[in-house]
């Protein structure tokens, strides 16, 4: 894969626009049609993964605005909106600056397109939970230009000083009772030059950023009108399902397609290239059904030989014996005092491999031409899947045109640096174009492609001995990590694997607590594509370190609330008040619960934000049931609180998806076991606890929240249950019969 979307020279090289910049510069990135006030701004970006409160001034086209003459004002959100609310969002931060009337703001999703990169990670993305920190000062400068634009405009008709024009709500007034709407001088502010720097409000005359504000797309969404990628069918398009090989990276030995192709309303079959090297058998027919009906008739014989073939069991126990021995050093300190330790913890803790299952399965439209491509996706990765399409496809980026599709999910799947299953359907759109024919192709993913198709959150072990004094501190933790690296062959490696350690794998070990925590890894290679999962390592390294803590606090006699706060020391003021704020608004360590109820507490920080929960928790009949959450959250400023307390909802749901039995990957001969929610299951309604969201308040700069609900939810749980039942559970999903 190229990398010159991660090229840290290039954007450090970047210079701010010179004073005076013109229209025509900020133009440059593109319009939008139908007249009024368009921007394509340059805006402040950040060099990779900094915070936008830390930004160092790095311009490039980042955003568009368009004020039509009817008042509409519509923002292109240059993510994916999958759940997370950022069509809501972003529009927030313009309409904010801007001093817009709410009721006509409107929010459409962007094509890939450079215009719309993000200034941190140097690429068009949706993931690492950084869709409003990273944006939070692009699209506030986005509303604030384009609102001195319309100031100036209107200060030039009505022949006033422009200090002496009020914008608010979408008007423009005049000191002699003069009244606009933006609309109106939508096209003469485009005639104003772009300033090349504006102020930005104050927090405190915030009257839509910190509001409770509910989505643009939710009369869509709750209607049925929202249309998905999965929905999505031009004109004479056709729809194909692919027959993959059952271990990944087999390929096609021989296959019959005689009953298929006998099949009402199926046109072709056709063999295609598949991920990782392998091939498979696709069906193209009239629409979904004869094309899977097609392809359950198939005969096909697959070659494996060249291939290895996991099995779940077996690498278990590598791992676990791996994990007995030093890996890649990542902290090194004295273990000595384990010899000596007054009272000690050994464990070992064990993860599957976790599927995505988000509620859209994968698909993809691909147009294929003989000199452009137009594909229909609900992309995380817009930069990467563009420059995979145009590679796939024998042509230049710029003859590429993807349109982002609004997705029912994903949680990283369709962020993938191999763009497997976009590259897969521009190799079968190849190979239908050279059968003769033109049409569109719609690639859909059955429920059991998608929980069988591969890359998963990879499985770990961890190997955990930790000794304490006769005052509960812990004076040694001996620390080792076995697991699938996500980054290695990946662009991202270059700069987030450091000698031999790749940084997901280990992030959140040891923070945020001060203990001396010595710490290795071992990367292990494995015939099973894996891939960022929602929280990425923290959704194991949260466990582990949130139940250990949870133990060292009762085998040192103190509450675990107060044990978290004496290891967090006084730079942790962030943690503190989350881990506060929930405690104080559960009644923990105040009000009794209900017998045969107990409390659980975890906390942990991802992408750069806090999340404390305090748990209620009970078995019956020997089944853990999840009561009730307590969330404190410290994000900084919450732009949106709805969103917010939805995110920590579903991410709490998710998680609490991860300690249900039968929740896990497995894999026998290289085949996985799973296929449906049948035999993977996902939390369910009757699952799902009351879950109170309380947030910090903060003026500083948002930090991420699409995935740190995730971390602390499991180990609370676990936590309670010790408290129920004496056993410590070193593995998830639970299994409270093996404790």
């Amino acid at each position: 894969m190229r990398t010159e979307w991660l090229n840290q020279d290039a954007l450090e090289s970047a210079t701010a626009a010179p004073a005076g910049l013109s229209r025509r510069s900020f133009m440059k990135a593109g319009a939008l049609a139908g007249g009024g006030l368009v921007l394509g701004f340059f805006v402040p970006g950040a060099n990779k993964f900094a915070r936008a409160a830390d930004a160092r001034t790095v311009f490039q086209p980042n955003a568009f605005l368009h004020i039509a003459p009817d008042n509409s004002v519509t923002v292109q959100v240059n993510r994916l909106e999958f759940g997370q609310g950022v069509q809501t969002s972003l529009p927030m931060l313009i309409a904010e600056e801007l001093d817009a009337d709410w009721s006509q703001m409107r929010g459409e999703l962007a094509p890939a397109a450079e215009a719309f990169k993000d200034p941190a990670f140097g690429m068009q993305m949706t993931g690492g939970s950084g869709s409003i920190a990273h944006s939070f000062t692009q699209y506030r400068e986005i509303g604030a230009r384009a609102r001195a634009m319309l100031v100036a405009a209107a200060a030039q008709q009505w022949q006033v000083a422009p200090e002496q024009v009020k914008a608010a709500k979408g008007v423009l007034s005049g000191p002699a009772g003069q009244k606009a709407t933006y609309g109106a001088f939508a096209d003469a502010a485009m005639r104003q030059p772009v300033p090349a720097s504006v102020r930005l409000k104050d927090p405190k005359d915030f009257r839509i950023i910190g509001k409770p504000v509910k989505r643009l797309d939710a009369r869509l969404k709750s209607s049925g009108g929202q249309q998905f990628g999965i929905d999505f069918k031009p004109a004479d398009c056709k729809v194909a399902v692919v027959a993959r090989p059952p271990v990944f990276g087999a390929r096609v030995a021989r296959f019959d397609a005689a009953k298929a192709l006998a099949v009402k309303g199926v046109l072709a079959v056709l063999e295609v290239a598949t991920d990782r090297g392998g091939s498979g058998v696709a069906v193209i027919a009239d629409g979904y059904w004869p094309a899977k009906q097609g392809r359950d008739a198939l005969q096909i014989d697959w070659d494996s030989s060249a291939v290895e073939k996991v099995s779940s069991a077996q690498q278990l126990i590598e791992f676990r014996a791996l994990a007995l021995t030093p890996g890649t050093p990542v902290k090194t300190v004295d273990t000595a005092p384990l010899a000596t330790a007054a009272k000690k913890i050994s464990a070992v803790y064990e993860f599957p491999y976790l599927a995505h299952a988000p509620m859209e399965p994968l698909n993809c439209v691909v147009d294929l031409r003989a000199d452009s491509c137009v594909v229909w996706a609900g992309s995380q990765f817009q930069t990467v899947d563009q420059g995979a399409i145009a590679r796939t496809a024998g042509l230049k980026p710029e003859q590429v045109t993807l349109h982002t599709m609004t997705a029912g999910g994903g949680f990283g799947r369709r962020a993938v640096p191999t763009s497997d299953y976009i590259v897969e359907a521009v190799n079968l759109a190849k190979v239908w174009r050279a059968s003769g024919k033109s049409a569109p192709l719609k690639v859909i993913w059955s429920r059991e492609d998608d929980i069988k198709g591969g890359y998963y959150r990879p499985s770990h072990v961890h190997r955990a001995d930790i000794g304490l004094d006769e005052k509960g501190n812990i004076v040694a933790w001996d620390h080792s990590i076995v697991g699938q690296s996500i980054l290695t062959g990946t662009p991202f490696e270059a700069f987030m694997v450091k000698n031999g350690v790749d940084s997901t794998m280990v992030e959140g070990m040891g923070e945020p607590y001060e203990v001396p925590l010595n710490l290795s890894v071992h990367n292990v290679k494995a015939n099973v594509p894996v891939l960022w999962w929602r929280s990425v390592g923290s959704t194991h390294t949260g466990f582990v370190m949130e139940t250990l803590i949870d133990e060292a606090a009762h085998l040192a006699g103190v509450d675990p609330v107060a044990y978290r706060k004496r290891l967090l020391g006084e730079k942790r003021a962030r943690h503190i008040a989350a881990l506060d704020l929930a405690v104080a608004k559960s009644g923990y360590g105040k009000k009794a619960l209900p017998k045969g109820q107990a409390w659980g507490v975890a906390m942990h920080e991802s992408f750069n934000s806090v999340v404390a929960y305090v748990v209620t928790a009970s078995l019956k009949d020997g089944v853990p049931k999840l009561h009730k959450v307590t969330a404190g959250v410290h994000c900084n400023l919450a732009v949106n609180p709805l969103t917010i307390e939805a995110q920590v909802q579903g991410a709490a749901l998710m998680a609490l998806g991860t300690t249900l039995p039968g929740a896990a990957i497995t894999l026998k001969d290289g085949v996985v076991e799973q296929q449906n929610f049948g035999d993977y299951p996902v939390a369910r309604m009757p699952d799902m606890p009351l879950i109170e969201v309380h947030i910090v308040a903060s003026t500083e700069a948002p930090t991420g929240m699409g995935e740190p609900g995730v971390p602390p939810l499991a180990p609370a749980f676990a936590n309670a249950l010790f408290r129920l039942t004496g056993k410590r559970l070193r593995k998830l999903p639970f299994d409270l019969a093996a404790a």
